[in-house]
């Protein structure tokens, strides 16, 4: 679709501490190791100190606190004239108010209510707030203690109103006459309420439940127009070349907002943020290239993962939960899990968007006494992110049928509320497609993925922990589907969201081939120092073992977010200090218990090599499969990360230069810890896919025959051939390769890593192409003087 579209992109996490003139400093870098394009976190102005970027507060401008816009615009011009293109995220859903004062549009409309021009670019719904604007920050010790006393640090200065050291803005003239604190407070078009009414009494739109986020209205047209122009400036002057859209289903209208952008800017290529459910593709009227990839990251996963232990695996997450005192044991499976804790969180920290939907309905003249969990339990039931009416009407339809299966009580309420929420036009219909997303994402993804422990490294985002390994017919299916359907889509190994580094999943993955090993392991060290938080123990043992070795603040950090995520002992706003401290001391017991730092060190040495292993064969694949490649910052080298912040960490990219260098020279690096290995394959898929662009065209399945055939994950690209090893333990302990071997189509071949190269036409022993590394790159030679083997 786009006129000039990337051969492979690099994710940048742009900082304050690693600003638009630091990314320039190292594209030279890049370009060596045959990145195409530059692929920017969001760089417009965000609030002070955002390490991520998303709470943008003036999307007019380009981020101070990064370079600003000189510097912004130099480290573009630089990309350009190394060749390379610039893709940039931009985000469309909503705007940071942690600061009122900072961000100009949102102070506007605290300060003048509905009159103010940007009523029309946030999502309130001022009916619900008796015309007032409700911000949830009173703390619990602020609250009055009686009816009509005032709210405890409050402060009027100037035009000011101060809660400690937030501050509002006031309404022209009402502090003029000297009133009190409380007076002036109550005259203006926002109230300050206690914090916890975020949960069930929020008059405005936030991203998922972060209230310091607010919802904007991008589908009013002159709205898209402010918050855009800074934007499509960018695209005008030829500083950008893509657009990466977050949080598309947060928006009233994803498919008008697309049409509009795409009319604005025809030329660029467009990717959307969108996690696909299994069978899922996006709307085809949709005028984009794809998405930005998680669905690749599950594909790879599965298909490195053994299949026989899934049962064991299950048996052993069961009675590791019931040791800790678990109660919501897995045994029903992880669709159960992931219903119940959809429900939890509608029922509880989204009640607010809840009751945003019955309002709607509500004030169409619908109504049921039981309207409120009639919709909680519809929204629960849904089995995607987001049905975008009237494309998968049937998947609404579904979910109300489901929904009054589970709870026959509710069917009247069911069926009262089903025609509205089934008509594209209907305003609830359009604030349940908003909600439904956030519902499976702090349901499924921060809730659910912390309860379930088989096998974590599964736990990932666009991925369905149910579906635990996939066959070598249903992987080159799914590639084939990919190529055919969106062969410009991103292809993602790593994010900034993953919830696990690519190299931390591959060393978890082998877990899968030896269970009764980790049983042993997970036996000891649970007994000595148990966590009491029912699987929470399994999962942080898992990424103990995954990031290996990892700082002790480093899995302190892990620990605690994974433990309040799951909400079973602890959570984020009821925070157990006793049971945190369990955690900390089993962590702290990696370090200071010798018998259980032995299980730990003696358990990693097992699984290091396999888990390499995993991982160059995970990076080839990603590199080299249908799609366009994006490599996540720094993983060109081995990144054993974990969850967010841990895998934004400033990149050492001096070691990467230094080690490029060396491999440029023509030094052939072994598979150790230095990661130099894998940096090696990404430059070779890297540059092979850049400069050679015509090898990657199209999809063919390829089979290996032989006792070990299905350890070999091969697929030719149309003059590129991928070859990499699966279940490499499995393979070791079956006595290797054997006779396995492969038929190599006519021509000469050429391993980008070798440089050996194999004639076509006739079948190769794969010990013979895989002896030096456990993957291959095998280019067709264009050069005639070319010597086979």
């Amino acid at each position: 679709m786009a006129r000039h579209t990337p051969r492979s992109t690099y994710r940048l996490q742009l900082t304050p501490q690693f600003g638009f003139a630091d990314a320039e400093a190292i594209l030279p870098y890049l370009h060596q190791l045959g990145v195409d394009w530059i692929y920017c976190s969001p760089v417009t102005q965000a609030g002070e100190g955002s390490s991520h970027g998303y709470d943008v507060t003036d999307p007019t401008k380009i981020d101070a606190a990064r370079g600003g816009r000189e510097a912004f615009e130099s480290m573009c011009r630089a990309a350009h004239e190394l060749g390379m293109g610039v893709l940039v995220d931009i985000v469309p859903n909503h705007q940071g108010v942690e600061d009122a004062l900072a961000n100009p549009m949102w102070r506007s409309l605290l300060a003048e209510g509905k009159g103010s021009l940007h009523d029309a670019t946030f999502d309130v719904d001022w009916d619900a707030g008796e015309g007032k604007l409700l911000l949830p920050v009173i703390g619990d010790d602020d609250m009055p203690r009686e009816p009509g006393a005032p709210i405890a640090n409050l402060r009027v200065d100037g035009d000011v109103l101060w809660y400690h050291d937030r501050g509002f803005p006031l309404a022209a003239g009402t502090a003029d006459d000297g009133a009190d604190t409380a007076t002036v407070h109550e005259r203006q078009h926002y109230r300050l309420v206690h914090w916890r009414q975020a949960d069930h009494a929020l008059n405005y739109r936030r991203f998922f439940t972060i209230t310091s986020l607010a919802g904007v209205r991008v589908e009013q047209p002159e709205v898209f127009e402010r918050t855009h122009s800074e934007i499509l400036r960018w695209v005008r002057e030829g500083l950008v070349d893509g657009l990466r859209i977050d949080h598309i289903d947060g928006l009233r209208d994803p498919a008008g907002y697309l049409a509009r952008l795409r009319e604005a800017a025809p030329d660029i290529y467009l990717v959307v943020e969108k996690i696909l459910a299994e069978g899922e593709t996006l709307p085809e009227d949709w005028p984009v290239d794809g998405t930005t990839g998680y669905e690749a990251i599950s594909l790879i996963d599965r298909m490195l993962v053994d299949p026989h232990a899934e049962a064991c695996l299950g048996e052993l997450a069961e009675r590791a939960a019931a040791r800790a005192g678990g109660t919501d044991h897995l045994a029903s499976g992880f669709g159960d899990l992931a219903h119940q804790m959809k429900r939890d969180v509608a029922s509880g920290q989204l009640r607010a968007e809840i009751h945003r939907i019955t309002r709607e309905l509500v004030r169409s003249g619908i109504d049921h006494p039981q309207i409120v969990d009639a919709v909680i339990e519809l929204v629960t039931f849904l089995p995607v992110y987001r049905s975008y009416l009237p494309h998968g009407r049937e998947l609404v339809e579904g979910a109300a049928e489901a929904a009054r299966a589970s709870r026959p009580d509710l069917a009247e309420a069911i069926n009262v509320i089903l025609p509205s929420l089934l008509d594209p036009t209907h305003p609830a219909a359009g604030r349940l497609e908003q909600t439904s997303g956030m519902v499976m994402a702090k349901g499924v993804e921060d809730r659910a993925f912390f309860r379930d422990a088989r096998l974590t490294s599964l736990n990932e985002v666009g991925g369905d922990p149910a579906h635990f390994s996939l066959s070598l017919d249903e992987f080159h299916t799914a590639f084939a589907e990919r190529e055919a359907r969106e062969p410009l889509a991103m292809s993602a190994l790593s994010t900034h969201d993953t919830k696990r580094g690519e190299d931390t999943r591959a060393r978890i993955h082998v877990l899968a081939e030896c269970p009764e090993l980790w049983e042993d392991t997970l036996e000891h060290v649970s007994d000595a120092v148990p966590m009491y938080a029912h699987a929470t123990g399994n999962l942080v043992w898992q990424a103990v073992i995954g990031a290996w070795p990892a700082s002790r603040e480093r899995l302190y950090r892990f620990a605690e977010k994974a433990a309040r995520e799951a909400g079973q002992v602890t959570s984020w706003t009821k925070q157990n200090p006793e049971a945190e401290a369990r955690i900390h001391a089993a962590v702290d017991a990696a370090f200071d218990h010798p018998a259980i730092g032995s299980f730990v060190r003696n358990l990693v040495d097992e699984l290091r090599g396999d888990g390499w292993t995993n991982a160059l064969s995970a990076k080839l694949v990603q590199l080299t499969m249908p799609g366009i490649p994006d490599v996540y910052q720094g993983t060109e080298l081995w990144s054993f990360t974990l969850t967010d912040p841990d895998n934004r960490d400033k990149v050492d990219y001096r070691s990467r230069r230094s080690a490029l260098a060396a491999l440029l020279e023509g030094h052939r690096p072994d598979i150790d810890d230095s990661g130099a290995a894998k940096l090696f394959v990404t430059a070779a898929a890297l540059l092979t896919r850049r400069e050679r662009p015509q090898l990657f065209t199209g999809y063919e399945a390829m089979y290996a025959q032989g006792t070990a055939s299905e350890h070999l994950i091969a697929f030719n690209r149309g003059g590129a051939i991928t070859l990499a090893t699966r279940l490499p333990r499995d393979l070791r302990e079956g006595g290797g390769w054997g006779d396995t071997a492969i038929k190599l189509p006519e021509g000469v071949w050429v391993d980008q890593l070798t440089a050996r190269a194999f004639d076509g036409g006739r079948m190769h022993k794969i010990e013979q192409l895989l002896s030096d590394y456990p993957v291959a790159l095998l280019a067709q030679s264009a050069r005639k003087d070319d010597t086979a083997a």
